[in-house]
């Protein structure tokens, strides 16, 4: 599993190859540009100057791609200095183009756009604020368009004004919009990446019984062979008193080691089963139970059972989402949470209420959504949201369906339905057994 998305600052590193491919697709552009506009269409062009500023992004291109890897990162304040470069010279080239007059002026924008999906909000606002400065300078101060030879192309002061409100608003915009998304897809993955910590470290857990089976094997051959030397040592001695203490004390803790290995072994058989397949009744008891010593009163209240009850494969991924939902309706309800469940020939479902406050409505739609808190105010328990947003995910990974919602109940806050179609479930089962089969 990648490492990046766990460290806070890396999201905020850009690649430098990245920034190097698109400079050159720019050296491209722009030189392409001088050729078209000074020899094709002849018009009156500074063709040198022009070529020079072109020049000094290709020789930055250059220097760059010479020092550092291909897969190097750049730390925020190196991409912004770069980023800064391209906008001075995007603007040095605009100065001897017509400034705002000229059509690639929307151009600016660019390094705007790029520093808002990969560094930080301070230092995009910096360079957003440094390009419209540039830009409002290029509205008073720069040569003239370039256009027919012996006609000066002159733009009335309000389309040039036009153009300046234009660019200083898609600036805004889509740095906006840009910084947003590249924002919520870092947190999307550091919340991931939290997933699969927990769901490994549950999983481990989980695989501990079938670890220490494995030792226990493993270990009995060469105890077997301690033993049999000790007990050949003994013979060999005979009368011998010298070291007859210590051979019968190796040959005692050796059969001890056995034993303990044996008795270990005969209780990962014996519990073997009853790891490994969970009833349902037996799946709410171990959710639940952690938390019934906090002060908050835990109700069991089983609804329609039609059918054998569903016995199905631990899971740990379940196992944990549950519990996370137990635990934050218990640090949100004042004095009781009711835990029911139901099953039929269709679907198996969980229900959690608690007697707390309820979710606020206007981020009801928004729950599970990582590093957003569910419930506002001051009550014990508020948090990110990261542990939620956790729980749905391996929950959903397992086939179910989430709800969260207030109950129209008197005394009873929020709700959360945890529902399986049997369908989707068996056919989304991480093992060859179903989690949820009819005992």
């Amino acid at each position: 599993m990648p490492r990046d998305t766990l460290d806070p600052g890396h999201g905020h590193r850009l690649r430098l190859n990245t920034l190097v491919r698109l400079r050159w697709l720019a050296i491209v552009g722009q030189s392409i540009t001088v050729v078209v506009v000074g020899y094709w269409l002849g018009f009156p062009l500074p063709v040198a100057p022009c070529f020079a500023l072109i020049g000094c992004s290709a020789l930055l291109n250059v220097s760059l791609a010479l020092q550092y890897p291909a897969t190097h990162r750049l730390p925020p304040p190196a991409a912004f200095a770069i980023l800064t470069f391209d906008a001075l010279q995007l603007a040095g080239l605009l100065y001897m183009t017509g400034g705002l007059t000229n059509p690639f002026a929307l151009l600016m924008a660019v390094p705007v756009v790029i520093s808002a999906t990969s560094l930080p909000l301070g230092m995009t606002s910096l360079l957003g604020g440094l390009v419209v400065g540039m830009a409002t300078l290029l509205v008073f101060f720069h040569l003239p368009l370039p256009w027919f030879e012996g006609i000066e192309l002159s733009m009335p002061f309000i389309y040039v004004a036009g153009s300046w409100v234009a660019l200083s608003s898609s600036i805004a915009f889509t740095g906006i919009y840009a910084f947003r998304v590249a924002e919520e897809a870092r947190l999307l993955a550091n919340a991931l990446s939290a997933t699969e910590l927990v769901l490994q470290r549950e999983q481990h857990l989980s695989a501990l019984d079938g670890l220490a089976a494995a030792a226990a094997h493993e270990l009995g051959t060469p105890l077997a062979t301690i033993a049999l030397v000790a007990r050949e040592m003994e013979r060999a001695l005979g009368s011998d008193t010298t070291y007859a203490e210590d051979v019968k004390l190796l040959r005692s803790q050796s059969e001890r080691c056995r034993e303990i290995l044996k008795r270990l072994t005969s209780l990962s058989t014996e519990s073997e089963e009853h790891l490994a397949r969970l009833p349902l009744t037996s799946l709410v008891e171990e959710v639940t139970a952690p938390h019934r010593d906090f002060g908050i009163a835990i109700k069991l209240s089983p609804g329609e059972r039609r059918g054998a009850e569903p016995v199905g494969r631990r899971n740990p991924g379940v196992i944990y989402g549950l519990g996370n939902l137990v635990e934050n309706a218990v640090d949100f309800a004042k004095a009781r949470v009711t835990i029911g469940w139901r099953w039929n020939e269709d679907e198996v479902v969980f229900t959690i209420v608690d007697d707390g406050p309820g979710f606020p409505p206007e981020i009801v739609t928004r729950i599970g959504e990582p590093y957003m808190s569910t419930r506002q105010g001051a009550e014990r328990g508020g948090g990110l949201g990261l542990g939620l947003f956790i729980a749905k995910t391996l929950l959903e990974r397992s086939g179910a369906t989430l709800s969260f919602r207030n109950s129209n109940t008197p005394g009873e806050g929020a709700l959360v339905e945890i529902a399986w179609p049997k369908g989707s479930f068996l056919a989304s089962a991480p093992s060859t057994e179903n989690m949820f089969d009819t005992a």
